[in-house]
């Protein structure tokens, strides 16, 4: 299990590196203008792609979808708690806080694909019901700092091409329609090329200085994401004696670290991009120890009678 998470983090790393080692090769602006890309059709295109690639059968969301909404719910509620150690303008501290309840798509397939009692089919029915949820809390939480009003911020939400980029996968797996390849062909094109510029980008922007010191507000959103939320769903499972299949998916999925999307959004909405892109850091880097006890303790739960 540990090998499996190594390697699926190593990646991720050396694209972080690659990003602190070039990062004085583009102005302040070319960055920006390559986190405005992702924002606006990189990232997109891969929320979407992640949605559609999958049918979703309609019988399991009443089993999955409340289930996985209520684990965001659950982090963006925990999150809050650190509002009194963070930065004092809104729209900073809501760039951060949704590192607390979004979740790494790419490495749970990783995760749930090397645990023989957890459902990949599942796990892609959580991801197509989770997308749309974490990113509705976050670009209103992100729209809130901006002091919109409240028909602005709502339009704002609606609009937002995470939002649409998941709503529309989502109907896509529901309706079990095929897309025809040569129109999905670019369309994954762009997808591939979301998390790399993504992950360099937060390495240009990351405060390496602070990636191994945790405060209590970083300490707060990493310990939401990597250890409460995985041990809530663990505990309420093994306290009702629930044994279905879905129950190592969802252990995987609350502990999954979070994604590097929040750096976009954050970048998109103006938040501190600096500080996002360390709690990314930081929460990756702290995952490598996490995961593979959440991996045993799914696995003890996928095995149960």
């Amino acid at each position: 299990m540990v090998w499996i998470i190594l390697t699926g983090l190593l990646p991720i790393f050396l694209l972080v590196l690659l990003g602190g080692a070039v990062r004085g090769r583009l102005s302040e602006n070319a960055w920006a203008g390559l986190d405005r890309l992702n924002f606006e059709i990189l990232f997109p295109a891969l929320i979407f792609t992640a949605a559609a690639a999958r049918p979703i059968d309609p019988g399991n969301l009443l089993i999955v979808g409340p289930l996985v909404w209520a684990i965001s719910a659950f982090g963006l509620g925990l999150g809050w708690l650190a509002r009194p150690y963070g930065p004092s303008r809104f729209l900073d501290f809501a760039g951060a806080w949704q590192t607390a309840w979004r979740f790494n798509t790419a490495l749970g397939f990783v995760l749930v694909s090397a645990l023989p009692s957890a459902d990949v089919g599942l796990y892609a029915i959580a991801i197509g019901l989770g997308i749309p949820m974490v990113n509705i809390f976050a670009v209103t939480a992100l729209s809130r700092g901006e002091g919109l009003g409240l028909g602005l911020a709502l339009r704002k939400v609606a609009l937002n091409p995470f939002l649409l980029a998941s709503l529309a996968g989502v109907a896509v797996g529901l309706s079990g329609l095929t897309i025809p390849a040569p129109v999905m062909a670019p369309v994954e094109m762009l997808a591939q090329a979301a998390i790399p510029v993504a992950l360099i980008s937060i390495g240009a922007t990351l405060r390496w200085g602070a990636l191994a010191r945790l405060d209590r507000f970083s300490g707060i959103l990493v310990g939401t994401k990597l250890v409460a939320l995985p041990a809530v769903v663990a505990g309420v499972a093994v306290g009702l004696g629930i044994s279905h299949p879905i129950v190592p998916v969802l252990v995987i999925f609350a502990g999954l670290p979070t994604a590097s999307a929040a750096h976009v959004l954050a970048a998109g909405f103006g938040a501190d991009r600096a500080l996002c892109a360390t709690l990314i850091a930081q929460g990756t880097l702290l995952s490598a120890v996490t995961l593979p006890v959440w991996m045993a303790v799914a696995e003890g739960l996928g095995g149960l009678p």
